[in-house]
């Protein structure tokens, strides 16, 4: 299960390895809590994201049955931490995740703050993950890393490159995204690499 508390986060932090995941036949559901409305720039529609997250996760091999899109107000999440909460709770009981991945402890966006605290209370039977997003994060606990090949990354480039909306941001360059991956590639003897906080590790 990948919680992104805003379309686009969740690919950010592990778009590579939901590619691997869907290569492994796994099955990957994703859930962002908020289509950020209130700031898409002003010469795209209100209701881009929702396009371009079905498309960004499509190519990351996630069918449309598995994406689920929630109208949270960004930038707003601490005003509807019990409504999230719910909807978390909501989640768990009709999908059953092993893992979760989450933003990390370490992220200081307010709306990620919240999803990582409802998602320790919904979630307190799994294994929960923080993704990495270094634009957000003072620093970062490297706890865990998931080894990619660079076909992996390659497709979660892919998929950012369809935020045409969001393509002003530096984070979503794709040397960046290639360059951060081959970093963590290198402290585990890997070609690319994607790493996580262990919030939550539980061994059955």
């Amino acid at each position: 299960m990948i919680l992104s508390p805003h379309t686009d986060d969740g690919e950010l932090g592990c778009g590579g390895s939901i590619a691997k995941f869907v290569e492994d036949e796994i099955e990957v559901y994703y859930a962002a809590l908020s289509s950020c409305e209130r700031s898409v720039p002003e010469n795209y529609p209100k209701n881009i994201l929702k396009k371009e997250v079905l498309e960004a996760t499509e190519i990351l091999g996630i069918s449309k049955e598995n994406v689920l899109l929630y109208d949270f107000e960004v930038r707003k999440f601490p005003t509807f931490r019990q409504e999230i909460l719910d909807s978390l709770i909501k989640i768990r009981r009709e999908i059953s995740p092993d893992v979760v991945f989450t933003p990390s402890s370490y992220d200081t966006h307010q709306d990620h703050k919240v999803t990582r605290e409802e998602t320790l209370r919904a979630f307190k039977g799994c294994t929960i993950l923080g993704y990495e997003q270094p634009w957000n994060n003072l620093t970062f606990d490297t706890t865990a890393f998931i080894p990619l090949d660079k076909r992996h990354i390659e497709r979660k480039i892919r998929a950012l490159m369809r935020y045409k909306s969001q393509a002003e941001r530096p984070y979503f360059d794709g040397k960046f995204i290639e360059s951060l991956a081959k970093t963590r590639g290198v402290q585990i003897n890997a070609e690319y690499a994607e790493v996580f906080e262990v919030i939550r590790w539980i061994i059955r």
